[in-house]
């Protein structure tokens, strides 16, 4: 199994990026997560796996070992390939995946593109217990900053998923701290998101 690749960045295609190591370049569908930590021309790691089926090789790529972990549980769900597993953490962190879960919530699970109400009963049933929840992630969620809150709205609305906006305003107050203001919040999340999809 390849289990990551570190490289330098070639290309980044929606959710598709081309990783350079030893000269080889790897053609990887990532997370929106995993796509947020690359950069073009920069070095980067993606923790990855390979999926084998009759008639391909594929490459998916993922934020962390929690996002794998997360991907390889839904596709034990019957009838959950990886194209609905990638879907779902397109939609939703590991954390929020869990909880929703652990919650029962087949609503927020039925946002998911391509799951309906009976994928939805079937993850329920078959995952619960099976996902770590994240405690720290479990802080966060029950006590947003209002700006946090009211800006991952905004960047949602705009277009963007749950997990893309939540990783921009995690770099953003990673790299410089809780701006004053919304509208301050705001325009760093999108100059973020803009630079990863150039």
């Amino acid at each position: 199994m390849i289990a990551s690749i570190r490289g330098r960045v070639l290309a980044i295609r929606g959710t598709t990026a081309i990783l350079e190591t030893a000269g080889v370049g790897f053609s990887i569908i990532a997370t929106p997560a995993g796509v947020a930590t690359l950069r073009i021309g920069a070095e980067a790691q993606l923790t990855t796996l390979l999926v084998v089926r009759d008639d391909a090789l594929t490459l998916y790529g993922f934020a962390d070992e929690a996002e794998r972990a997360a991907f390889e549980a839904v596709q034990t769900v019957s009838g959950i390939g990886p194209r609905i597993a990638m879907a779902v953490l397109a939609a939703m962190t590991p954390d929020q995946l869990a909880r929703a879960v652990e919650a029962s919530d087949l609503a927020l699970l039925q946002r998911v593109p391509g799951i309906g109400k009976k994928g939805a009963s079937r993850l329920v049933l078959e995952l619960a217990g099976k996902l770590a929840v994240d405690g720290s992630a479990a802080h966060r969620d029950t006590a947003p900053s209002p700006v946090r809150e009211e800006v991952g709205a905004g960047l949602v609305a705009l277009g963007w998923t749950v997990a893309q906006a939540e990783a921009a305003l995690d770099e953003v107050a990673a790299t410089q701290g809780a701006p004053s203001s919304a509208a301050e919040t705001l325009r760093a999340a999108l100059r973020t998101l803009g630079a990863r999809r150039g």
